[in-house]
């Protein structure tokens, strides 16, 4: 038999399967994903009832679940609370909730180093391009074990705290959602905008 010849036999007898799977009341064979199609004869909209609650997991997204999660902060300073923080209060809610990971100075704990020391590895000193960032990252994602437990009066100490480290501010210097904006992060110089046109354009 040849090549072809045992296709076309396959073909008729796959056929012949199909027939034979019809049931005694010759309803046609059908798949598993015609047997599950939902029944729309009520309307879209009724069957849309259903979801998602038909899996019984999860929950209800309301709208203050959704602003818990929504607190985006851009490069200009949209979305950030008020709120001062210093460098001096900083260091003490450093030493509290961030030593641990990070280590006393910033680059010395087991965890990402946050201060630009003599390796020159990348740090939120030295690569970071915006200073609205720190407080972003550090209100989503700190501490490690406790992500989101922190206050914005702690977030915006523990970001004036981190710049005072990396040198970016004095001591004294007071950030708040005006003056945060306004900090010249050394890195930025090593950005450029995507402006280009005529393709794939960033929003």
């Amino acid at each position: 038999m040849t090549k072809h010849g045992t296709v076309y036999i396959s073909i008729a007898s796959t056929v012949a399967l199909l027939v034979c799977c019809q049931t005694a009341d010759k309803t046609p064979y059908t798949s598993a994903m015609q047997r599950d199609k939902p029944d729309w004869s009520d309307g879209l909209a009724a069957y849309q009832k259903t979801w998602p609650d038909k899996f019984g997991i999860g929950r209800h997204a309301d709208k203050s679940f959704i602003a818990k999660w929504d607190i985006d902060v851009r490069p200009d300073g949209k979305g950030l609370p008020d709120g001062e923080g210093s460098a001096k209060n900083g260091a003490v809610i450093y030493r509290q909730k961030c030593v641990s990971c990070h280590g006393a100075n910033g680059y010395e704990g087991p965890e990402d180093k946050l201060v630009t020391d003599s390796t020159g590895r990348n740090t939120i000193g030295n690569y970071w391009p915006y200073a609205t960032t720190i407080f972003d990252y550090v209100r989503r994602s700190m501490p490690f074990n406790a992500p989101g437990s922190l206050t914005d009066q702690e977030v915006y100490d523990i970001t004036a705290y981190l710049l005072y480290l990396n040198g970016i501010i004095k001591k004294e210097y007071k950030i708040t959602a005006t003056t945060l904006p306004q900090i010249e992060m050394p890195a930025k110089k090593r950005y450029i905008l995507d402006d280009r046109r005529g393709g794939p354009e960033v929003r």
